[in-house]
């Protein structure tokens, strides 16, 4: 393809940049994104950078868009992007906008089927956890009730990159801890706005959650996404603090503010059965992490696929995709965010071991991959725009409606 440099001798880099260094006024970029034609590192804000370029991958040629982020500007700061509520979507350009980033990627997989449960409700809701403005939203749900592609071995839903209070970038696990306690009872929280309950638990709704179904966290099990829903089920509903109604279905509809919902299947139905008007109800819940402690002010989900400057053992090699990632450099003080575009001509994409490995040669120690092929999506202000612009070709022809992203924000 015209203007593309290659790069060769065994052992060299991969990546062959488009820009023409040579010609620093900008020459056009053979598969460009929307955007247009860039050089390398052209700035979007203070401390954010966005930059484009082809990688000669195992299937061949794909296209990479990368906003560098540069965490120790005390003019930045990431944030997570989401609808208002856990359980909705929105096109990430949209998020972008309404909450002012001037860039941003696409974040966490999602429910966003339901065949193996007809008549219920996809909900929408993200698989791990997550935190906005340092506030808890949700959990994890269990391992076999993800949607997305295979977990790297020894990683589970609970895994997060995260930004902490330190303004430092992290990958971390996420695990709920909380109780439901009455005068004579303390059961666990198994679950927090969360769209799939473990076997026999009980989970906790709160306005955070939005209108869409409950039903869903009674379906499958914690190793089979496909399983039948629990016939067993029970909901009450816990106003400021006091038992005020019950229902035998979980129900649908907004949670209003001081209001939480508990949702038991099985065993848990049956310990909220004894529950009865009137009674005082206390929920605690939180999400502890397994890493130094320090309080986070974004966590999103995924899975690692880079630790240390080294890949997880077991990524898979052989299985080429669209694909976003995000990655972390000098020691969580800089942030790579990473879409491949879903143009025809790139649409073979990447394995989850070519994308560690390409965010190592971009500089990160750790990476992370996020929800790709038709969710992968990359924003960005132009110079001197009020909004953003996607960035890359979204593999289906139009922004996919996303449960959350990572916002990049700059003054």
């Amino acid at each position: 393809m015209a203007g593309r440099r290659r790069r060769r001798g065994a052992g060299r880099a991969v990546l062959a940049f488009l820009a023409a260094f040579g010609a620093l006024t900008g020459a056009a970029l053979a598969g460009a994104a929307p955007a247009g034609a860039v050089q390398k590192g052209v700035r979007v804000a203070p401390g954010v950078t966005y930059e484009e370029f082809d990688i000669e991958a195992a299937k061949g040629v794909t296209h990479a868009h990368v906003l560098r982020v540069d965490l120790g500007n005390p003019r930045v700061r990431v944030d997570l992007l989401y609808p208002g509520a856990v359980g909705a979507r929105g096109q990430v350009s949209a998020m972008a906008d309404s909450q002012g980033a001037v860039a941003g990627v696409n974040g966490d997989f999602f429910n966003i089927t339901e065949t193996q449960h007809p008549g219920v409700e996809a909900t929408g809701a993200s698989v791990g956890p997550a935190i906005a403005a340092g506030r808890t939203l949700k959990a994890a749900v269990p391992n076999g009730q993800r949607f997305g592609p295979a977990l790297p071995p020894g990683t589970t839903t609970e895994d997060v990159f995260g930004v902490g209070t330190d303004r430092r970038a992290r990958l971390d696990r996420l695990t709920l801890k909380g109780t439901v306690s009455t005068a004579d009872a303390q059961l666990p929280l198994g679950g927090f706005n969360q769209y799939a309950l473990p076997v026999g638990s009980v989970g906790a709704f709160t306005s955070k959650w939005g209108s869409v179904s409950r039903v869903r966290a009674t379906c499958g099990t914690d190793t089979d996404r496909a399983a039948p829903c629990s016939t067993d089920t029970y909901e009450v509903t816990v106003r400021h603090g006091r038992v005020v109604s019950a229902a035998d279905t979980p129900g649908t509809g907004p949670i209003a503010a001081g209001t939480t919902v508990l949702v038991g299947r099985e065993a848990g139905a049956q310990q909220l059965r004894k529950f009865s008007t009137g009674e005082s109800v206390a929920v605690e819940h939180g999400l502890v992490a397994a890493g130094d402690g320090v309080a986070y002010r974004l966590a999103v989900g995924g899975y690692p696929v880079l630790s240390g400057g080294q890949p997880l053992p077991g990524l898979d090699d052989t299985t080429s995709a669209v694909r976003t990632a995000v990655g972390i450099a000098e020691r969580g003080r800089r942030v790579l965010l990473l879409a491949l575009d879903g143009a025809a001509a790139y649409r073979s994409g990447l394995t989850i071991a070519e994308v560690a490995g390409t965010l190592r040669k971009l500089g990160a120690e750790d990476a992370f991959s996020l929800d790709g092929g038709g969710s992968s999506t990359l924003v960005a202000r132009k110079p001197g725009a009020s909004t953003v612009s996607v960035r890359n070709h979204p593999s289906g022809g139009a922004e996919r409606p996303v449960p959350n992203g990572i916002g990049v924000f700059s003054r």
